[in-house]
């Protein structure tokens, strides 16, 4: 899967679990496409910084998602749970 596409698919679905800080950081690497160090100087932190965030945002955005799919993710998917835009509803169908 093209990363910045992956990227922004877990951000999607898993984006609210991380702080306000660090999703307005990633948002500004990841769907502005801004350098390390425009967010750096944006932010007022180093770019080590910005640059450690986002590898962290990334583990923890692929952890929540290893972590659905260890507890059933495609069980659940199966059963028509359908969400768009962290706004889920169960859809049946005879």
């Amino acid at each position: 899967m093209d990363k910045i596409y992956e990227q922004t698919m877990l951000f999607d679905f898993y984006g609210e679990l991380l702080t306000e800080h660090q999703r307005s950081v990633y948002r500004d690497a990841v769907y502005h496409d801004l350098s390390l160090g425009e967010i750096a100087q944006e932010r007022g932190i180093s770019r080590q910084g910005v640059h450690d965030m986002i590898k962290r945002c990334n583990k923890l955005l692929l952890g929540y998602e290893e972590k659905l799919r260890q507890d059933g993710l495609e069980t659940i998917l199966k059963y028509g749970i359908a969400c768009n835009r962290k706004k889920c509803r169960v859809i049946f169908k005879d």
